[in-house]
């Protein structure tokens, strides 16, 4: 989860390290003829193209620096990005078998600001998924806009996949009313794992239990954790939903059509904040 407050530092950082593993496969690539600008931008935007070995490297490094420290969320994503493939053709392959999720793959549209119609999201009554979204952005202090752009898939639309499931991570949050702490972190992370089978988010169900007081560990284990694997692997493909134009639907009626039971316990910032 991005933080509002800290979100520019976080994209600084990924740039930044980005930028130097793009210096260091420059190096690499001195008989082409191609300008770097050119060679890294010729699958997507920014795009930076890895072998295996150097895959394999940036996996480790990256892994390393986020187990040290895991709001270096730059590392988390670059680890997302080289270990993910397997599980990215498997999501792009639902995403095509499903025709809602066909569509979002033909247009490819971007959950960020400047695509969201605030004002109208504010005008819905409460409950509605749009509503609902908004007041979790509004009560956690986040903002679609710190979602780091991908750069190591090297499949164009692989990277939209990877994209859409970052993009997409904070609606999971709403769906399954989960806040931002360290407790409905990993709930949607072990959504996320049992949901995608992406590494990154097997990563994190795994360790960050670790990070949980005794209380929030049991609460996780008992009741939260056994809801989040069994909904992540009974719900239809979360990335399938055209969610922009879903903002008028109920919430409850978009869980129903998900497949996805409400949660045991209520962690809700707003909802805590209402009672």
């Amino acid at each position: 989860m991005f933080r509002l407050y800290s979100g520019q530092a976080l994209q600084r950082g990924y740039r930044h390290s980005a930028s130097v593993w793009k210096a260091l496969c420059v190096c690499q690539q001195h008989s082409s003829s191609e300008s770097a600008e050119s060679y890294y931008d010729r699958l997507y935007p920014g795009h930076i193209p890895t072998n295996p070995v150097q895959k394999a490297l940036l996996a480790v490094g990256s892994g390393v620096a986020a187990l040290q420290n895991p709001y270096r969320h730059d590392m988390v994503a670059v680890l997302g990005e080289t270990t993910g493939h397997p599980a990215l053709i498997n999501l792009r392959d639902r995403m095509r078998n499903d025709p809602e999720g066909y569509t979002i793959l033909t247009e490819r549209p971007r959950i960020r600001l400047s695509t969201l119609d605030l004002e109208k999201m504010a005008s819905l009554p409460d409950g509605s998924f749009g509503r609902e979204y908004l007041r979790f952005l509004e009560d956690n202090h986040v903002t679609p806009d710190t979602r780091a752009d991908v750069q190591f898939v090297d499949d164009e639309e692989l990277a939209y996949v990877m994209q859409r499931y970052r993009e997409v991570h904070d609606l999971l949050h709403t769906i399954l009313g989960m806040p931002t702490n360290m407790l409905g972190e990993v709930a949607v992370k072990w959504f996320e794992a049992a949901q995608t089978g992406l590494p990154m988010c097997i990563l994190g169900a795994a360790l960050g239990p670790l990070c949980l007081s005794s209380s929030r560990l049991r609460s996780l284990l008992t009741s939260l954790g056994p809801w989040a694997v069994q909904n992540g692997r009974q719900a239809r493909c979360v990335l399938s939903i055209f969610y922009e134009r879903r903002w008028e639907q109920s919430l409850e009626d978009l869980r129903q059509e998900l497949n996805i039971e409400p949660p045991p316990v209520s962690l809700s910032v707003s909802s805590q904040r209402r009672r």
